[in-house]
């Protein structure tokens, strides 16, 4: 016979199994995940809410699909796919520029793996037809196994194909982003209260001394981008070609070449820095191009540059590195399928390395991370200023890409996540002779 004692503990327990077996709501899996701590707010399609409900920054999840893209995207991805489409919006930033929103992420906010009964009762909560895969937007990029049918990685023609998807969005959506001077790379600021064109320019009169060009020089620039390095040296006397992948940038370029009167001296070409024939360049700079070349083939990249130059020419390689040398360059994901295919990183030392195995002598390097974060500033500030010229142009989604990217980067150079190092090497002659260097750097900083 049962007690009634006994009757009251079991339907205790029984109740406190329905309790354990409740669902948990959108908004409780956020506190769990985020250990409770929670620096913005956050409201869901399912009725919930968490975090401060006065916060200045806000999460707004808003549907079932959104769910899934959160659910199934690894990394930063799934934030990415329901960020773009619209299915997570963000309340307290511009899109432009939500960069306030990441710091706010990536700084207060922690995220830690529950324990296995409570992750269990997470995903039971989420429901399975949430973790399954669903087609991601229209805009995403094919992931690196997809992409290999189109060629092998680093191949002219994947190159291209990369180059194409990153760069070749719009000269016009370029020109809101970057201002007058049509300049995708790292500036370099004199100081905090010069303009962002003042900082590019000074970032090309930086290249220029360190290559210590002169009137009559030649300079090869590979990557040239939209031709400002070039059209900076030819300026200046010197006889200067640019070669990039993409075609749009290549108009763009030859056109301004045209209309500032520099077709004696300049001129920039649509090809693959490899069918390059010419030699013997008093200098070669490489401003943003090393992050699409692949690490693996940094030697023979160096090898082909250093084969251009004539004994005692200048090369200066300018692009991102990780802050170490010993992670492997694994692309991430909303980068490598939004913005840049194919595209990896590694540290400065073997970018070294590699240029020293290819016979270049290294005379220095110096990291200008902090002026890339104040490059990335300016950009985003351009953005939010032409956003509704922008999105005329390339649609609300690429254009909300863009912001979340730059936005992204920028925080990452802050924190040191990512860098930004110069390089600067000399072939020596057969007899390892370099000419008439001076015995200190020669250029102003």
């Amino acid at each position: 016979m049962t007690t009634f004692r006994e009757r009251s503990t079991e339907n205790a327990r029984t109740a406190a199994k329905r309790d354990r077996e409740a669902k948990l709501t959108l908004a409780e899996i956020l506190e769990i995940v985020a250990g409770g701590r929670l620096p913005l707010s956050f409201t869901a399609y399912d009725g919930s809410s968490a975090g401060p409900p006065d916060a200045p920054l806000g999460l707004e999840l808003k549907t079932p699909r959104g769910t899934t893209y959160l659910a199934t995207g690894r990394g930063d991805l799934g934030l990415a796919r329901a960020y773009i489409t619209g299915d997570l919006e963000v309340h307290g930033v511009h899109p432009g520029d939500p960069y306030e929103l990441l710091q706010a992420l990536t700084g207060d906010l922690v995220f830690k793996l529950p324990p296995p009964r409570v992750t269990a009762h997470i995903i039971r909560s989420i429901g399975a037809r949430h973790l399954r895969p669903i087609a991601p937007p229209s805009q995403e990029g094919p992931s690196r196994l997809r992409r290999a049918v189109g060629g092998l990685r680093h191949s002219k023609i994947r190159d291209a194909d990369a180059i194409r998807h990153h760069y070749d969005v719009s000269n016009t959506f370029y020109e809101c982003v970057l201002g007058p001077s049509m300049t995708y790379t790292c500036a370099c600021y004199p100081n905090s209260a010069a303009s962002l064109d003042e900082a590019q320019e000074n970032k090309y009169r930086l290249v220029f001394e360190k290559l210590r060009l002169r009137p009559g020089d030649r300079l090869l620039d590979v990557g040239c981008g939209w031709g400002g390095m070039v059209r900076f040296a030819a300026h200046r006397g010197v006889e200067a070609t640019g070669v990039t992948l993409s075609e749009q940038q290549a108009e763009w370029a030859q056109r301004t070449i045209v209309d500032e009167g520099l077709t004696g001296l300049a001129q920039v070409r649509h090809s693959d820095y490899r069918d390059v024939a010419e030699t013997g360049f008093d200098a070669v700079s490489s401003i943003g191009l090393l992050e699409h070349i692949g690490v693996q083939n940094y030697v023979s990249y160096f090898d082909f540059l250093q084969s251009r130059l004539r004994p005692g020419g200048l090369l200066l390689n300018h692009c991102i590195t990780r802050p170490d040398n010993r992670s492997e360059p694994s692309p991430r994901g909303f980068i490598d399928r939004y913005v840049f295919p194919d595209g990896e990183l590694t540290g400065a030392g073997r970018i070294i390395s590699a240029a020293q195995d290819a016979g270049l002598e290294v005379v220095h390097e110096e990291n200008l991370r902090h002026h890339y974060a104040l490059t990335l500033r300016a950009w985003c500030a351009n953005l939010v200023e032409h956003w509704d010229e922008a999105v005329a142009e390339v649609g609300l989604t690429t254009a909300k890409v863009w912001g979340l990217y730059m936005a992204g980067s920028r925080l990452a150079f802050e924190t040191g996540g990512i860098q930004l190092h110069q390089v600067l090497a000399v072939k020596p002659d057969v007899d390892g002779n370099v000419g008439d260097l001076p015995l200190r750097p020669w250029w102003t900083p």
